[in-house]
């Protein structure tokens, strides 16, 4: 079974861990990002890794001490606990996928990626995808998952078989992966995983974007999304391959 990724995934700019500014207070993957990116109209992008007591927490970062005042791992606090600590630069905390998705509440399209749970893009043990499953399960509006680890992916199709989902993608410099086997990044990146995990789409690295692969793969209906667009010269080079973008650091143009 490969449910088709909804054609609002590919109407507007996708705003990479929300619409967020610094600058403005508005720190990634907060509350305020996703508020921010619903007004303007873009689709959204977010990360979720798993608390403690096993929530899915919408946050980039497997530590703390990146965009918190906190430091060691997020997975050894609770969801509560999270919850209560303000991001950097803001007066948002860690905030839940329930709750983000109680904040977009179905207006804009939804890209969730799973960040990888094993750390070496092998088996996972489940529980963020649980986790993510129970979360979504009667959301509404457009909302698809994606992961860099195939077997997480594979997983969310067994868990939630009616939803929408991918892989993202990159060239998979084995430097970049540590502690990942070199030789599974080898494997990985030529997207071998797309058929047996049912996946509708990928989401590539733009620097990587002319790997033959994709070409392949868009003629076989694939959708193709790319990430992360920092201008709007990469986005008209990116655009000449992918269907959409995902970006940050400067507006998008609606309708492009």
């Amino acid at each position: 079974m490969r449910p088709a990724l909804p054609p609002a995934f590919l109407a507007s700019p996708i705003a990479h861990r929300g619409y967020h500014d610094r600058t403005l207070g508005r720190i990634e993957n907060s509350g305020s990002a996703v508020q921010a990116a619903v007004a303007a109209g873009y689709g959204i992008e977010i990360d979720l890794q798993l608390s403690a007591d096993g929530q899915a927490m919408v946050f980039h970062d497997e530590t703390l001490d990146r965009l918190t005042g906190q430091t060691g791992p997020l997975n050894r606090r609770s969801a509560a606990d999270l919850g209560s600590i303000p991001l950097t630069g803001s007066p948002d905390c860690i905030p839940t996928l329930t709750q983000v998705l109680s904040l977009i509440a179905g207006r804009v399209p939804l890209l969730i990626e799973l960040k990888d749970q094993s750390l070496r893009l092998t088996e996972t043990d489940g529980r963020l995808e649980a986790a993510t499953a129970a979360a979504l399960n009667g959301c509404q509006g457009p909302v698809a998952v994606m992961s860099f680890n195939p077997r997480c992916v594979a997983r969310m199709a067994r868990l939630a078989p009616d939803l929408p989902r991918g892989l993202t993608t990159c060239a998979f410099a084995p430097n970049d992966w540590q502690p990942a086997d070199p030789a599974t990044c080898a494997r990985l990146r030529d997207i071998p995983d797309y058929d047996a995990t049912g996946s509708a789409f990928v989401s590539h690295e733009a620097a990587d974007l002319a790997r033959p692969r994709l070409a392949d793969l868009r003629d076989q209906g694939a959708a193709v999304l790319c990430w992360t667009i920092r201008s709007p010269e990469t986005e008209a080079q990116a655009r000449r391959i992918a269907h959409n973008i995902t970006f940050e650091g400067y507006a998008a143009p609606l309708g492009a």
